[in-house]
C-alpha cells in the first residue's frame, strides 16, 4: 500500500539515509533531496559536514542503492539570509546565536516544505532523533523527545509550526545511534560509519571572528574586559569572540578563574566575573513559539533546558505577554546566554520555546 509521496532531505549521513530506507520499506514513495545551500563567494561551506559538497555525492550514492529518485535543491538565498546573516548580526549585537535553528525553521522546514508541495508530495522527512505527536491533552501536533535521551533533538527542533509539524515524518525517534548504525550496516550503506558532524557546517575551522569580517569586509574593533563594577581589566579583541560562561580564550591572566558574564555591544565592553555570578534563577525569552499548548494560561509548572547540552530543570513558567515568557527555575542555572533557546517541557513534550533576551 503507498502510504503517500515523501521527500527525504538527505545530507549524506547515516541518519537520513536510514530514514529513506525505513520510510520505504514503509511503503512510502519515497524522494531524496539534498539542500544546496553553499554559497559560490566569500563565504564557502567546506567538504564533510551535514551539508558540505561532499554530502551531494554520499546522499546520490545511497539513492541510487534505494533505488529512490534524488535532487539537488539550491536553498543558497534562503539560507544566506536566514542563517548566515542572521549567524553574523546576532554576534555583532552581542548575542551568542544558534544558527541549527533557525536552518532547521526557515530552511529545511518552511523552503523545503514549500518545494515539496509545488512538486506534488505529501511530506517532508528528516533523520532527527525526536517524534511527532498530538498532545494528548490539547491534541496540538508537538514533539517529543527521542527514546535516545543521549540523541534528542527536540531542543534545536522547538520553533517547528502546527503546518510543518503535520506534514512531517521523523521515523528515528524510537530508534538509538547504535541501531541506526546497525540498520545502515545490515543493508550495506557505506555511510554506516561515517562520523556525525559536530561544527557549524559553514565555519568548518570554528574562526568566527575571521567568518565575519571576511563576509561583511569589515575589521572588527577589539575593546576593555571590564569587571562588574566597571574597572578596566585588560583589552579584548571583539565581541563576537566571546560567549556568556566563557573561560578559556580570554588571552589574559586574572590570578584566579574568570568568565564572560555580559556583552555589551553598545560600549563594546565585555564584562567579567567570577563563577558564582553566571548563575541566574530567571530566565526571560522572546519569539515565543507555542506548540503543545497554544499559550500559557497563568503560572505553568514545567521543566525547561537553556542550552542544547544542558538537562531539564524544574521550573515554573508564565506569560509576559504574547510574544514573551519567564522562566524562574527551582535552582539557578549557569550561563544564561542571550541569543541562545529557552526551551519548555510538559514531561517528553515541547511546550513552547523562545529566544533568550536575558536573566537575573
Amino acid at each position: 500500500m503507498n502510504k503517500g509521496k515523501v521527500v527525504v532531505g538527505m545530507s549524506g549521513g547515516v541518519d537520513s539515509s536510514v530514514t529513506a530506507y525505513l520510510l520505504k520499506k514503509d511503503g512510502y514513495e519515497v524522494i531524496g533531496a539534498t539542500m544546496q545551500i553553499w554559497q559560490d563567494n566569500p563565504v564557502d561551506i567546506d567538504d564533510g559536514g551535514c551539508c558540505g559538497l561532499s554530502a551531494v555525492d554520499d546522499a546520490r550514492k545511497v539513492a541510487q542503492m534505494l533505488d529512490i529518485p534524488y535532487y539537488v535543491m539550491n536553498f543558497k538565498r534562503e539560507f544566506k539570509r536566514n542563517v548566515i546573516d542572521y549567524f553574523i548580526d546576532e554576534y555583532l549585537n552581542g548575542r551568542t546565536p544558534n544558527p541549527c535553528i533557525a536552518c532547521n525553521r526557515h530552511v529545511k522546514w518552511e523552503a523545503l516544505l514549500r518545494r515539496t508541495m509545488e512538486i506534488g508530495a505529501d511530506y517532508i522527512a528528516t533523520g532527527h532523533y525526536a517524534r511527532i505527536e498530538k498532545h494528548p491533552h490539547t491534541g496540538r501536533y508537538t514533539l517529543r523527545m527521542s527514546d535516545a535521551k543521549n540523541k534528542d533533538q527536540t531542543y534545536v527542533l522547538y520553533n517547528l509550526t502546527q503546518e510543518q509539524l503535520s506534514k512531517t515524518i521523523m521515523p528515528l525517534g524510537t530508534y538509538n545511534k547504535d541501531e541506526v548504525r546497525k540498520v545502515a550496516d545490515q543493508i550495506g550503506l557505506k555511510v554506516a560509519d561515517k562520523p556525525d558532524s559536530m561544527e557549524i557546517c559553514f565555519i568548518p575551522d570554528n574562526d568566527y571572528g575571521k567568518f565575519i569580517e571576511t563576509s561583511r569586509d569589515i575589521v572588527i574593533k577589539g575593546g576593555n574586559f571590564i569587571d562588574m563594577d566597571g574597572n578596566i581589566l585588560g583589552k579584548h579583541k571583539g565581541i563576537m569572540h566571546y560567549t556568556v560562561g566563557q573561560r578559556k580564550g580570554l588571552g589574559i591572566s586574572f590570578g584566579k578563574p574568570m568568565f564572560v558574564y555580559e556583552i555589551r555591544p553598545e560600549s563594546n565592553d565585555v564584562v567579567l566575573c567570577e563563577n558564582e555570578s553566571l548563575f541566574k534563577k530567571t530566565v526571560f525569552a522572546d519569539k515565543v513559539n507555542f506548540m503543545a499548548f497554544e499559550n500559557i494560561d497563568g503560572e505553568m509548572e514545567a521543566e525547561a533546558k537553556i542550552r542544547y547540552s544542558h538537562k531539564k530543570a524544574k521550573c515554573k513558567v508564565s506569560m509576559i505577554d504574547e510574544n514573551k515568557i519567564k522562566c524562574v527555575f527551582d535552582e539557578s542555572q549557569r550561563a544564561v546566554t542571550p541569543g541562545q533557546a529557552l526551551v519548555v517541557y510538559d514531561g517528553d513534550y515541547v511546550v513552547c520555546g523562545g529566544t533568550i533576551i536575558g536573566g537575573e
